[in-house]
């Protein structure tokens, strides 16, 4: 319909020529998937490979925008959190508010800046200095923060209550008996809106015409029939001079001799243009046109008042157009027709589960980085990802006998989204634009109508309030959750910027799991508190779970099994009056170490995973990898879980995962962009069961005279009983404003308690061992090491950690141990250990093992680099000047970083955040010497 070019931004316009001719050969030369070359069987990711973030032949992105200072003649309040960023041709460009229903600004030129997270690390991977979108092109037209469009009068002013403080702005869609947005349609090189103002269905197609240089806009119509008058709000003019309206066309001429114009581009009976307060520029429906079905067309210009001569050449080019909504019903033209073959790569069967990794479609046709967050199943197998960039990907030929991988593009634009569902074979998405439900209606494989199934959700400027989240419940409603409004990143559009510990003020949802109702249009809080929720659902049973982000008022890692009204101890996202004064423990905590950053879990409801059927699976990001989980359910209610590593080559973060109903393994997404100890930019992995036998625990109980632990395979009585093949420790965190937490004894002091092995004992199924240890307590973090063999001579090295949230007797009896004599259990014949942690050495050796045990190599480099790690390197750093965030300088010597390992948040270096937790309780003085020599030895 119109010529379509984009200007991204002036330093990709040459390299946005080259990928569009680029796409021209690749698809002259490509007719079909046999001509594409050969099967990919190792993704490479190239930076210099990649086409821009915008494409230029798919209309729009969704995206946040920031047009407060578009100049002196335009509204200052002028904040779209999510918006459509359409391309109308000829370097022409709107931005449609879909929670406001309007146009928050038209302009032509260049594009917005791809500055916020996603767009800014698709090229640079591990940068994560996001901004805020703004305009970078030539602002023509905006309105400011009110309806688009109203039924009645129109009031210039917003109708949403503050959600979270009178003095901030008000965020989220615009009350439903106003308007509401229902979706997008792409229809070739357009987009059709599709929105309701009261009663009244309105479709929109926007658009640009060009004459001799010059661009003018143009929004068409189609109105269903209402039985009141409607208002529309098309342009607001801040600095007018003076206005008229003449011929159907509004003038309103400003300072610097310039006129905004709006006209008609026909007449049509009952449809009318006014300015109101030599201001606002609307559109009147009256009542009588409303009571049917209408049609018209606006064209509207900003220019120079000497050369309105110029606007009458933009409507005479309009009108010569065959202006009309094209038709919806049939689906628009696909946008991507090729397929991409990739072989998986196959894990050896030598271990009880291989991790396969299923090849990335990288490169493409369409040079597209492709970083997976998340994945579902349709019920024939088939699998739909979702990417980081905002893209769905269909993958079929998973789990067939060669596992040649054909992957096909479905959709696009998409904000920031990190979670995918498949509800009766229909693709839902969570992302900052809220839940997105997409229709193939013409079948051709790509999606033509993105419809809003729920944007109820509010979210706020503030970039860090990610949409983290999304599972479905077995009833049919979704649960949804949002990352507080983390205090990093730019500033924002918060109209007041209040500190609350490490968070801004969001939304009302922020740092909270929602649920939706199986329609879509009703929300409710369910749990707050949080800082970072990621989450699990039982697929049968309806068991929601959840893990957050350790960091501020998060002491650790946490898994909780979350029910409505639970408050999990982060007062600035508790969204309650008071604060509550109890927090809900957690099933488990996870030591830093061990999983610094948890993403989501999934439950086994297959019966082809051996030992995992029907376990719940934890998902770490910053490991990366997964975790067994064990629940020890006392009265039948979950009282405390422990966490086992499942052992695997993880190349990416896994984030998110499900299971595939027809080969019954569990598949995971995730891709690294935070602080992580992946290898790869992104992957998308199979966890298979290979019919081995499993070496993982299968249950632990938490008892007043000790802990048991059962497993799957006969064990060796003689190295069971040795208690030297056991280390028992245990600690508590400290819930503070203070970035996670160090480890403290009981009684409060830092450190942790070592706690003896009075004696071992082998089941007499020879599954099960139990622990004779002393003092049981209400812990917050255990930790069992143990190393003993199978019957089959296997070595069971490993390490249990969990949660004491209750200790109860032991029925020995019934737990299978009838040998076992409670008296004389924990009695002092069997104490041969004095629990005491033996001296370490301290040397450059100890120290280097040090810092990659306990997760410092995964955020500080030792090579000089900076890339993907969220400290800075300690390369270099011993006796060196640093600069720090305050602008005072230090020298980096011993007691510096002595001071920086265990109070971190005192003295942060310029350039960085305070996300570093306290290593106080964690590692004893001579352990923190011999992390000095390893970081003294790299200066040398």
């Amino acid at each position: 319909m119109r010529a379509r070019f984009i200007s991204e931004s002036k330093p990709y316009s040459i390299f946005i020529i080259c990928a569009f001719f680029s796409a021209v050969i690749l698809l002259t030369g490509c007719s079909n998937e046999e001509e594409q070359g050969d099967v990919i069987t190792s993704q490479e990711l190239n930076a210099e490979d990649l086409a821009p973030f915008v494409e230029p032949e798919f209309p729009f992105i969704t995206t946040s925008l920031d047009a407060r200072e578009l100049g002196n003649s335009f509204p200052e309040e002028n904040v779209a959190p999510r918006c459509l960023a359409i391309q109308l041709g000829s370097e022409a460009y709107s931005c449609f508010d879909t929670d406001m229903l309007r146009w928050s600004a038209a302009w032509t030129g260049d594009f917005i800046a791809m500055v916020n997270m996603a767009q800014i690390s698709y090229h640079d991977f591990h940068n994560k200095d996001n901004e805020i979108p703004t305009i970078e092109g030539d602002p023509k037209i905006a309105t400011g923060l009110y309806p688009g469009w109203m039924a009645g009068t129109h009031q210039f002013s917003d109708p949403r209550s503050s959600s979270t403080d009178s003095e901030n702005s008000a965020w989220g869609p615009l009350p439903s008996e106003i308007g509401s947005w229902n979706g997008v349609h792409v229809e070739g090189e357009d987009v059709v809106l599709d929105y309701t103002i009261g009663g009244t269905d309105i479709l929109e197609l926007p658009g640009s015409v060009q004459s001799n240089d010059e661009t003018a806009f143009l929004r068409t119509f189609e109105v269903g029939a209402s039985n009141e008058s409607l208002s529309l709000a098309a342009a607001e003019v801040t600095n007018a001079q003076n206005s008229e309206v003449t011929d159907s066309t509004a003038w309103i001429h400003q300072e610097e001799n310039m006129v905004t114009a709006v006209g008609m581009v026909s007449e049509a009976p009952g449809i009318s243009i006014e300015v109101i307060d030599d201001r606002y520029v609307t559109v009147q429906v009256s009542a009588e046109a409303a009571s049917e079905n209408t049609t018209f067309s606006l064209i509207l210009w900003k220019g120079e008042q000497a050369e309105r001569d110029i606007f009458t050449q933009l409507m005479n080019e309009a009108q010569s157009q065959s202006l009309e909504v094209p038709e919806i019903s049939d689906g628009g033209s696909s946008y991507w027709t090729q397929t991409v073959r990739t072989k998986a790569q196959l894990a050896p069967d030598t271990a009880a589960y291989a991790v396969d990794q299923l090849t990335l479609p990288l490169p493409n046709p369409w040079d597209r980085n492709v970083r997976v967050v998340d994945v579902a199943f349709f019920s024939d197998g088939r699998a739909a990802v979702v990417t980081f960039e905002g893209d769905v990907w269909i993958v079929e030929g998973i789990g067939q006998e060669e596992e040649i991988l054909e992957w096909n593009r479905y959709a696009s634009g998409l904000y920031e989204p990190q979670s995918i569902e498949i509800v009766q074979d229909t693709i839902y998405t969570f992302g900052k634009e809220g839940i997105v439900r997409f229709n193939d209606k013409n079948n051709d494989g790509n999606a033509d109508y993105y419809e809003n199934f729920s944007s109820l959700m509010e979210q706020s400027m503030e970039t860090r309030e990610w949409a983290s989240d999304m599972v479905v419940s077995p009833d049919g409603s979704f649960y949804v959750s949002k990352f507080g409004a983390l205090d990093m990143g730019p500033e924002t559009a918060t109209t007041v910027r209040q500190e609350l510990a490490g968070f801004r003020v969001g939304s009302q949802y922020a740092g909270s799991i929602s649920k939706i109702s199986s329609d879509g249009q009703e929300i409710d809080h369910y749990a707050t508190g949080f800082r970072g929720p990621y989450l699990g659902m039982h697929p049968e049973k309806g068991i929601l779970s959840a893990s957050d982000q350790q960091g501020h008022s998060m002491p650790s890692t946490p898994i909780m099994l979350v029910d409505e009204g639970d408050y999990y101890g982060v007062p600035a996202t508790a969204h309650r009056d008071p604060v509550p004064q109890e927090t809900t423990p957690p099933l488990t905590w996870i030591p830093h170490s061990v999983d610094r950053s948890g993403a989501g879990q999934v439950w086994i409801d297959s019966d082809k995973m051996g030992s995992l059927n029907e376990q719940m699976i934890h998902l770490s990001y910053g490991r990366p990898g997964l975790f067994k989980v064990l629940i020890d359910s006392i009265d039948g209610e979950a009282a405390q879980g422990a966490v086992s590593v499942i052992p695997g080559y993880y190349p990416a973060p896994t984030q998110k995962g499900d299971i595939n109903p027809v080969d019954g393994q569990l598949y995971v997404g995730g891709f690294s962009l935070w602080g992580s100890n992946s290898e790869e930019i992104s992957a998308l992995i199979r966890l298979r069961d290979t019919g081995e036998n499993s070496l993982l625990p299968e249950r632990f109980g938490v008892y007043e005279s000790g802990i048991l632990i059962r497993f799957g395979e006969e064990l060796d009585e003689e190295t069971v009983a040795n208690i030297a093949n056991y280390q028992v420790k245990r600690w508590n965190y400290q819930r503070t404003e203070k970035y996670g937490s160090g480890h403290y004894k009981l009684d409060g002091s830092p450190g942790e308690e070592m706690l003896p092995v009075f004696s071992a004992h082998l089941s007499g199924d020879q599954q099960g061992v139990f622990l004779a240890v002393p003092d049981m307590q209400e812990v917050m973090q255990m930790e069992v090491s143990y190393n003993f063999k199978t019957e089959n001579d296997s070595t069971i090295e490993d390490k249990l950690w969990f949660t004491v949230n209750q200790v109860r007797p032991a029925d020995f009896s019934a737990e299978g141990f009838p040998e076992v004599n409670t008296e004389e259990l924990l009695s002092e014949k069997y104490r041969q250990v004095d629990g005491q942690q033996e001296e370490i050495p301290v040397t450059v050796e100890r120290g280097k093992e040090l810092f990659q045990e306990t997760g410092c190599i995964a955020c500080h480099s030792v090579d000089g680099t900076a890339e993907g790690k969220v400290g800075p390197t300690v390369q270099g750093l011993f006796n060196s000047e640093r600069m720090l965030k305050d602008s005072t300088t230090v020298v980096a010597d011993a007691d510096y970083i002595k001071e920086s390992i265990l109070e971190p948040n005192e003295k942060v270096a310029e350039g960085y955040e305070a996300e570093m937790p306290s290593f106080l309780g964690v590692l004893s003085d001579q352990e923190i010497e011999a992390i000095i020599l390893y970081i003294e030895s790299l200066s040398d």
